[in-house]
């Protein structure tokens, strides 16, 4: 019999290579990003801390019925265009790591099909760049008061999101994450406050280092131990109190908050043969599970408000080793 001990001295070189592989392959693309509305990707965050846990997440989003673009003339007579946060498409590839029962954190990468840059005189056409990379991103989630079963978990989410242009605007999010479990219904919230750091200037010469607020909420009923179905609901509220230093579209034009709500079918399986992490030590919490998880997410949300594209189908991949 193979001991975990021994798994984890066998494996430990070939988890360190796949998680190398998967963090550097993309880092030779570059795209802009600009201060918009700061659209976190549609995911419900997690309390669930395990030592040596390791977890693959493919988090994805297509948009359809984009709202309008607003324009009006600038004082110097030119056409300019709103910075409301549209995208057809949006990918995140994320690494998660067990560190503590009260600790986890994670890095990753996102890829975005954004609305391009307006130009004076483009007309009605909306135009959208290629896919490209959008964002590296590392998080750190504490768990406060841990959740088993039912009654009420509390923890925190720090996360920091670095732009793949020179000049783009940075952002540091951070928030209480509320978890109330009651049999087979698990309740989540998260509201964060979201820090833009430098990025484009204004006429004025000041980065528009504006506080918008997010949130996500979450209420997810387990049928049973392979079917769960969730009512999610995601937002954001741009430039709290009227931080920052708007540009002059933005003066012009106003700010631009987004909020959808939506059901999500999640399916949870075994994958035969992929045994647990061998960074796992023995005698945690789920020691007795032997396989590795895969569970797929399928959703779609529905823009609430005229600035929210009309809906956004969501699949999210993720596997647990």
């Amino acid at each position: 019999m193979v001991t975990r001990t021994t798994e984890w001295k066998s494996g430990r070189l070939e988890w360190l290579r796949l998680v190398g592989l998967c963090v550097c392959l993309p880092l030779g693309q570059i795209t802009a990003v600009h201060a918009e509305p700061a659209i976190g990707q549609f995911e419900i965050k997690s309390l669930d801390a395990e030592p040596g846990e390791i977890e693959f997440q493919s988090q994805n989003a297509y948009s359809f019925g984009q709202p309008r673009q607003k324009t009006a003339l600038d004082a110097g007579g030119d056409e300019v265009g709103d910075a409301n946060s549209v995208a057809r498409q949006r990918h995140a590839l994320e690494l998660e790591f067990g560190l503590s029962r009260t600790l986890k954190t994670r890095i990753g990468i996102e890829y975005e099909k954004e609305r391009s840059e307006f130009e004076d005189g483009q007309g009605a056409g909306v135009r959208y760049d290629e896919l490209k990379l959008d964002e590296y991103a590392v998080e750190i989630i504490w768990v406060a008061i841990p959740r088993s079963g039912d009654g009420l978990g509390l923890g925190a989410v720090v996360e920091f999101e670095y732009p793949t242009e020179r000049d783009g605007s940075k952002t540091l999010i951070a928030g209480p994450i509320i978890e109330w479990g009651a049999g087979a219904l698990l309740t989540t919230f998260n509201p964060v406050v979201v820090q833009h750091i430098g990025g484009e200037r204004n006429d004025a010469g000041k980065a528009d280092e504006k506080i918008d607020f997010g949130y996500t909420a979450s209420a997810m009923y387990e049928f049973s131990r392979s079917l769960s179905v969730a009512l999610e609901v995601y937002g954001t509220v741009e430039r709290i109190g009227s931080s920052g230093a708007p540009p002059e579209e933005s003066t012009l034009l106003g700010d631009f908050n987004q909020h959808r709500a939506g059901p999500v079918v999640y399916w949870t399986t075994d994958l035969e043969g992929v045994g647990m992490s061998p960074l796992r030590p023995a005698g945690g919490d789920d020691d007795d599970v032997d396989a590795a998880q895969l569970t797929l997410g399928l959703g779609m949300l529905f823009g609430l408000n005229e600035n929210t594209p009309d809906a956004t189908l969501k699949l999210s991949i993720e596997a647990v080793f």
